[in-house]
């Protein structure tokens, strides 16, 4: 058999048609330029949620912020299907979980768990200068081992290693900005976006090269102003009161429990580059929805990567990380809103100059149709802060043209300033990349009084911002 093979049989699609319900049989495709840009406001709705809930009701938040996900998910895929059909939003929200959201969900449920039962025995001091040495080991192993298992690994000794001082959140925001984003720019395991790209065509080591000019140039001047930041906190205000009360003192030696778990995340590495690598042309018809069968297999695998380093990890490892599943929980929960909700607006700008939001077209290519690379760093960027930056780095990368040998060549500089953008302005919002807010939770449960959505987004206006124009003028 020529191309690649779709595999139905007698499976649910079928099955489905047999009992008498064609609708529900295949999904059928969006077009995004009959879309009202109205479609996006369940997806404003989630975010608002996200911003507001924390800051006037907290407590309510804190126990009710899935069912106000799903509330959301609901208020866009009801009154779709009455307008579309029940068919098209059945089809829209099963791509969306497996095609989007599943992959992802099980993705960084691999890494959390896995490094999560990585610890690190013993206790640090919080000086500047160690700080700033985790931060930047942090940023290092981003690219290696992603930002979701570099953050998961770092995060827990970092505000150990911090519990005796008083000022700590600007270590928790700088870490976001570093390890949980920027720090994964330089392969494709170091950020989703980047992996996209990579299953689009995109040489594995591409980004190595063309990313890691900005990539030093971002890291470096964000490690120099922490470190100025850090010292001012230390040596002025709290350096006396850190030597004497510090609640984990230095009775057991430094040492690693859980070291399965380095093996455990070797695995996970592998199965990432196998799906991208391995294509069998097998793909597996669910409502419409392809299935390609190597990413089949790369997901249950990592399940059962997962299973096992729930088995093997030793207790007093995950004991020792406070390890528990709240943090995750978290992310699971919202991101199912967002992965539903945010379907139509990637659909209207996918559209491109037919769509709703032509305007954001016109942006980033001249009168001419040709790109204008800083505004493709801008755009990307911008909707990477408040969209999930995957799907972004996607619509962009099509809008760009979409052919990868195209833009790994004459198109370099346009391809590169698409996956700057996403990977780098994921740092804007604590949604603009799931780690944020997985570290934004691991440092509440310990304490700390993270800043709410508004006022991190303060940090990074005042941080960021200046920092990528300079970014911007530099490089695009």
């Amino acid at each position: 058999m020529k191309g690649r093979a779709v595999c139905t049989g007698m499976g649910l699609a079928a099955a489905l048609t047999l009992a008498g319900w064609p609708q529900f049989a295949s999904a059928a495709t969006l077009d995004g330029a009959t879309l009202s840009a109205l479609w996006g406001l369940p997806f404003a709705g989630v975010l608002l949620s996200i911003a507001v809930f924390p800051l006037i009701a907290p407590a309510f938040w804190h126990h009710h912020f899935g069912k106000i996900a799903a509330a959301w998910a609901l208020v866009f895929l009801v009154p779709f299907a009455l307008s579309y059909g029940s068919g098209v939003a059945f089809g829209t929200l099963v791509h969306a979980l497996l095609e989007e959201y599943i992959p992802f969900i099980v993705l960084l449920m691999a890494l959390y768990t896995v490094a999560g039962g990585i610890c690190v025995r013993g206790n640090l001091h919080g000086t500047p200068r160690l700080n700033t040495a985790i931060l930047a080991l942090g940023t290092l192993l981003a690219s290696i081992m992603g930002t979701t298992g570099a953050a998961m690994l770092l995060i827990r000794p970092l505000l150990r290693a911090n519990d005796n001082r008083k000022h700590v959140v600007h270590v928790v925001v700088f870490f976001i900005f570093l390890v949980a984003n920027a720090g994964g720019s330089l392969s494709p395991l170091g950020d989703p976006p980047l992996f996209l790209g990579f299953l689009q065509g995109v040489s594995f080591f591409w980004t190595t090269t063309h990313l890691a000019l900005p990539m030093l140039f971002v890291c470096g001047v964000l490690l120099i102003a922490f470190y100025a930041l850090d010292s001012y906190y230390f040596h002025r205000r709290e350096e006396e009161r850190s030597r004497f009360l510090d609640p984990t003192p230095d009775t057991p030696p430094l040492g690693i429990d859980g070291k399965i778990n380095f093996v455990l995340l070797a695995a996970v590495i592998a199965l990432v580059l196998m799906s991208g690598l391995w294509k069998p042309g097998v793909e597996f018809d669910v409502f419409g929805t392809h299935v390609a069968l190597q990413n089949a297999v790369r997901d249950a695998a990592l399940i059962g990567v997962t299973l096992l380093s729930l088995a093997l990890t030793p207790r007093a490892a995950r004991a020792g990380n406070d390890f528990n599943w709240a943090p995750i929980e978290e992310v699971a929960k919202l991101f199912a809103g967002i992965f539903v909700t945010i379907a139509p607006v990637i659909t209207i700008l996918r559209a491109g100059e037919a769509g709703a939001f032509a305007g954001i077209v016109h942006l980033v290519n001249d009168a001419s149709g040709q790109p204008h690379d800083l505004m493709y760093f801008w755009a990307t960027g911008l909707l990477s802060s408040f969209l999930d930056n995957a799907p972004t780095y996607l619509v962009f990368f099509n809008l760009a043209g979409g052919d990868a040998q195209t833009l790994m060549t004459t198109g370099a500089t346009t391809l590169a300033a698409i996956s700057a953008g996403a990977v780098f302005m994921g740092a804007n919002t604590y949604i603009g990349n799931a780690p944020n807010f997985m570290v934004k939770a691991i440092a509440e449960s310990r304490g700390v009084r993270m800043p709410g959505f508004f006022a991190y987004l303060g940090w990074s206006a005042v941080v960021l911002l200046p920092l990528f124009l300079v970014t911007g003028w530099l490089f695009f």
